[in-house]
Protein backbone atom coordinates (compact mmCIF):
# COMPACT_ATOMS: atom_id res chain seq x y z
CA UNK A 1 0.00 0.00 0.00
CA UNK A 2 1.22 3.45 -0.93
CA UNK A 3 1.54 5.77 2.07
CA UNK A 4 2.36 9.43 2.46
CA UNK A 5 2.01 12.47 0.29
CA UNK A 6 -1.08 12.48 -1.90
CA UNK A 7 -2.34 9.26 -0.29
CA UNK A 8 -2.90 11.02 3.05
CA UNK A 9 -6.36 12.23 2.01
CA UNK A 10 -7.45 8.62 1.33
CA UNK A 11 -6.43 7.11 4.68
CA UNK A 12 -9.95 6.73 6.12
CA UNK A 13 -11.37 5.00 3.02
CA UNK A 14 -8.39 2.65 2.73
CA UNK A 15 -8.59 1.79 6.45
CA UNK A 16 -12.29 0.94 5.99
CA UNK A 17 -11.39 -1.31 3.08
CA UNK A 18 -8.70 -3.10 5.12
CA UNK A 19 -11.08 -3.59 8.04
CA UNK A 20 -13.55 -5.31 5.72
CA UNK A 21 -10.83 -7.32 3.96
CA UNK A 22 -9.41 -8.79 7.18
CA UNK A 23 -12.59 -10.79 7.72
CA UNK A 24 -12.71 -12.03 4.11
CA UNK A 25 -9.20 -13.45 3.63
CA UNK A 26 -7.57 -16.39 5.43
CA UNK A 27 -4.12 -14.89 5.06
CA UNK A 28 -3.72 -11.17 4.57
CA UNK A 29 -0.19 -9.79 4.49
CA UNK A 30 0.46 -6.16 3.74
CA UNK A 31 3.50 -4.02 3.08
CA UNK A 32 3.92 -0.30 2.61
CA UNK A 33 5.74 1.65 -0.08
CA UNK A 34 5.84 5.31 -1.06
CA UNK A 35 4.60 6.19 -4.57
CA UNK A 36 6.17 3.18 -6.30
CA UNK A 37 7.65 -0.14 -5.21
CA UNK A 38 11.43 -0.32 -5.26
CA UNK A 39 13.93 -2.68 -3.63
CA UNK A 40 12.35 -2.66 -0.17
CA UNK A 41 9.03 -2.16 1.59
CA UNK A 42 8.04 -2.01 5.26
CA UNK A 43 5.29 -3.32 7.58
CA UNK A 44 5.16 -0.44 10.07
CA UNK A 45 5.01 3.05 8.62
CA UNK A 46 6.38 4.60 11.82
CA UNK A 47 9.51 2.45 11.56
CA UNK A 48 9.87 2.51 7.79
CA UNK A 49 13.56 3.41 7.85
CA UNK A 50 14.49 0.97 10.60
CA UNK A 51 12.52 -2.13 9.60
CA UNK A 52 12.80 -2.65 5.87
CA UNK A 53 11.90 -5.83 4.01
CA UNK A 54 13.74 -6.53 0.77
CA UNK A 55 11.31 -6.82 -2.13
CA UNK A 56 13.25 -9.86 -3.40
CA UNK A 57 12.65 -11.56 -0.02
CA UNK A 58 8.93 -10.81 -0.24
CA UNK A 59 8.80 -12.25 -3.77
CA UNK A 60 10.56 -15.41 -2.56
CA UNK A 61 8.48 -15.76 0.61
CA UNK A 62 5.11 -16.20 -1.09
CA UNK A 63 4.21 -18.57 -3.90
CA UNK A 64 2.39 -17.68 -7.12
CA UNK A 65 -0.95 -18.74 -5.62
CA UNK A 66 -1.00 -15.55 -3.57
CA UNK A 67 -3.00 -12.66 -4.99
CA UNK A 68 -1.24 -9.32 -5.20
CA UNK A 69 -3.19 -6.10 -4.70
CA UNK A 70 -1.51 -2.73 -4.90
CA UNK A 71 -3.36 0.15 -3.27
CA UNK A 72 -2.29 3.63 -4.23
CA UNK A 73 -3.28 6.73 -6.13
CA UNK A 74 -0.42 6.23 -8.63
CA UNK A 75 0.11 9.98 -8.51
CA UNK A 76 3.79 10.83 -8.79
CA UNK A 77 6.29 12.14 -11.25
CA UNK A 78 6.76 9.68 -14.16
CA UNK A 79 10.50 9.54 -13.43
CA UNK A 80 9.67 7.88 -10.08
CA UNK A 81 8.36 4.94 -12.12
CA UNK A 82 10.73 4.95 -15.08
CA UNK A 83 14.16 6.01 -13.83
CA UNK A 84 16.80 4.56 -11.52
CA UNK A 85 17.27 7.15 -8.79
CA UNK A 86 13.67 8.30 -9.28
CA UNK A 87 12.51 7.69 -5.72
CA UNK A 88 11.87 10.86 -3.74
CA UNK A 89 13.22 9.17 -0.60
CA UNK A 90 16.53 7.61 -1.58
CA UNK A 91 18.67 6.71 -4.59
CA UNK A 92 17.09 3.51 -5.89
CA UNK A 93 19.35 1.52 -8.20
CA UNK A 94 16.55 0.15 -10.36
CA UNK A 95 13.46 1.84 -11.72
CA UNK A 96 10.07 1.16 -10.15
CA UNK A 97 8.81 -0.30 -13.43
CA UNK A 98 11.37 -3.11 -13.03
CA UNK A 99 10.08 -3.97 -9.55
CA UNK A 100 6.44 -3.78 -10.60
CA UNK A 101 7.25 -6.16 -13.44
CA UNK A 102 8.99 -8.60 -11.11
CA UNK A 103 6.08 -8.57 -8.68
CA UNK A 104 3.41 -9.06 -11.33
CA UNK A 105 5.43 -11.88 -12.90
CA UNK A 106 5.84 -13.60 -9.53
CA UNK A 107 2.14 -13.21 -8.67
CA UNK A 108 0.12 -13.54 -11.89
CA UNK A 109 -3.18 -12.74 -10.15
CA UNK A 110 -2.71 -9.05 -9.45
CA UNK A 111 -4.59 -5.77 -9.54
CA UNK A 112 -4.16 -2.13 -8.53
CA UNK A 113 -6.88 -0.34 -6.54
CA UNK A 114 -6.83 3.43 -6.93
CA UNK A 115 -8.69 5.62 -4.40
CA UNK A 116 -8.58 8.67 -6.69
CA UNK A 117 -11.84 9.38 -8.55
CA UNK A 118 -11.70 7.58 -11.88
CA UNK A 119 -12.57 10.81 -13.69
CA UNK A 120 -9.14 12.30 -12.93
CA UNK A 121 -7.11 9.28 -14.04
CA UNK A 122 -6.85 10.44 -17.65
CA UNK A 123 -5.24 13.73 -16.57
CA UNK A 124 -2.32 12.18 -14.67
CA UNK A 125 0.50 10.75 -16.74
CA UNK A 126 1.74 8.56 -13.90
CA UNK A 127 -1.66 6.88 -13.57
CA UNK A 128 -1.62 6.06 -17.29
CA UNK A 129 1.88 4.59 -16.92
CA UNK A 130 0.86 2.42 -13.98
CA UNK A 131 -2.27 1.30 -15.83
CA UNK A 132 -0.07 0.16 -18.74
CA UNK A 133 2.37 -1.62 -16.44
CA UNK A 134 -0.57 -3.29 -14.67
CA UNK A 135 -2.03 -4.49 -18.00
CA UNK A 136 -5.08 -2.24 -17.42
CA UNK A 137 -5.83 -4.02 -14.14
CA UNK A 138 -6.47 -0.80 -12.22
CA UNK A 139 -9.79 -0.42 -10.46
CA UNK A 140 -11.36 2.44 -8.50
CA UNK A 141 -11.90 2.17 -4.76
CA UNK A 142 -15.67 1.85 -5.12
CA UNK A 143 -18.00 -1.06 -4.46
CA UNK A 144 -18.11 -1.86 -8.16
CA UNK A 145 -14.34 -1.46 -8.45
CA UNK A 146 -13.78 -3.85 -5.55
CA UNK A 147 -16.26 -6.35 -7.00
CA UNK A 148 -14.47 -6.18 -10.37
CA UNK A 149 -11.10 -6.64 -8.64
CA UNK A 150 -12.27 -9.70 -6.73
CA UNK A 151 -13.86 -11.17 -9.86
CA UNK A 152 -10.56 -10.78 -11.74
CA UNK A 153 -8.48 -12.23 -8.92
CA UNK A 154 -10.74 -15.23 -8.42
CA UNK A 155 -10.30 -16.49 -12.01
Amino acid sequence: MDVGGTMDEHIARVEDMFSAAKSEFKHLEFYYFHNCVYDFMWKNNRRRYAEKFATWDIIRKYNKDYKLIFIGDATMSPYEILQPGGSVEYNNEEAGVEWLGRLTSAFPRFAWINPEPQGVWQYRQSISLVQQIMSQRMFPLTLKGLEDTMRLLSK
